[in-house]
């Protein structure tokens, strides 16, 4: 598709003027057929030069995305024209989401290659589609604007916050997982004693034993663990409440990405997770597993599950 560029808009003005000037004296009537048929020629062979497809696209895309946060979408431009090219690109994005950095402009060398970086922010879990991509390019000359639509359809699926996830795995690796866990460590109940260590002023006063104390000359406190191995259920309500946006997210989806993330704490730390959404009626079913699967299969079974205007009944 062929668009009129503003300068040839302005040189076009040149023969209109003419041409009312014919009212005066018809004797311009051939010098304006003359200028209308030499810019006419001009246009047609610059459109001409500029015809043709010039730019290819790829998207890089995760398959993956996480509900509620900005997503990372690369596009690779590749040159096969002989000349270097100001391409402005766009890319179409399902409705559901929002984009950060698009439409945008880059300069392209002749025969050369470029990326661009946009943000996407899908507001709605599910299954969605990334269509096609839409450059626009000057003709040589300048008079027409190029524009190229290429075909292209990725899939990909907006899951539950699983960036949290990974943020919790890096700090893992780092042998600092114990700062988001630290909450869990407690004195009796139902835990199993774990190990002796020397006392910290964050640990509880009950947390002394006063036994090893006295042995070792300074303060030694009992480290406790929660018992592992456990069966936990997870249950979270789908109905007409839960539908209610806080942040751009419904309070079902801020409830899903909690049970997402205790979930993986609990299956990491040996404990079988099961779950269980519904409103008037049961809308995923999860039996309790544990290992490491155990957050896939959570994920895969709730990416597509949505609050329902109705009261919950179990």
């Amino acid at each position: 598709m062929m668009i009129p560029s503003r300068l040839l808009v302005l040189l076009m003005l040149g023969p209109l003027a003419l041409a009312l000037l014919t009212l005066v004296d018809r004797a311009l009537l051939s010098n304006v057929l003359l200028v209308d048929a030499a810019l006419a020629l001009i246009a047609g062979v610059d459109a001409l030069l500029g015809w043709g497809r010039r730019v290819e696209v790829r998207r890089e895309v995760r398959p993956v995305l996480s509900v509620g946060r900005p997503n990372p979408v690369t596009l690779h431009l590749r040159s096969r024209a002989g000349r270097d090219l100001e391409v402005d690109v766009s890319d179409d994005t399902f409705a559901e989401a929002a984009r950060e950095g698009l439409p945008a402009r880059v300069h392209l060398p002749a025969g050369g290659e470029a990326s661009v970086r946009y943000l996407l922010t899908p507001r709605r879990r599910g299954a969605y589609h990334l269509g096609a991509h839409t450059v626009r390019y000057p003709t040589p000359l300048r008079l027409w604007i190029r524009q190229q639509r290429i075909r292209a359809d990725d899939e990909v699926r907006v899951y539950p916050d699983v960036q949290a996830v990974r943020a919790y795995e890096l700090l893992a690796r780092q042998d600092r997982a114990h700062a988001m866990t630290r909450a869990s460590r407690r004195v009796g109940g139902a835990s199993e004693f774990e190990r002796l260590r020397e006392y910290s002023r964050d640990d509880e006063f009950r947390a002394i034993d006063w036994k090893a104390t006295a042995r070792r000359q300074k303060l030694i406190a009992r480290q406790y663990q929660i018992e592992r191995g456990q069966t936990i259920a997870l249950m979270i309500d789908a109905g007409r409440l839960m539908s209610a946006e806080v942040q751009g997210l419904p309070l079902f989806d801020h409830a899903l990405n909690a049970s997402l993330m205790l979930a993986h704490v609990a299956a990491r730390g040996g404990d079988r997770v099961g779950l269980l959404a519904f409103s008037d009626r049961i809308l995923a079913a999860l039996p309790p597993a544990g290992g490491r699967s155990a957050t896939v299969r959570l994920v895969q079974a709730t990416y597509d599950v949505h609050p329902e205007l109705v009261e919950p009944d179990l």
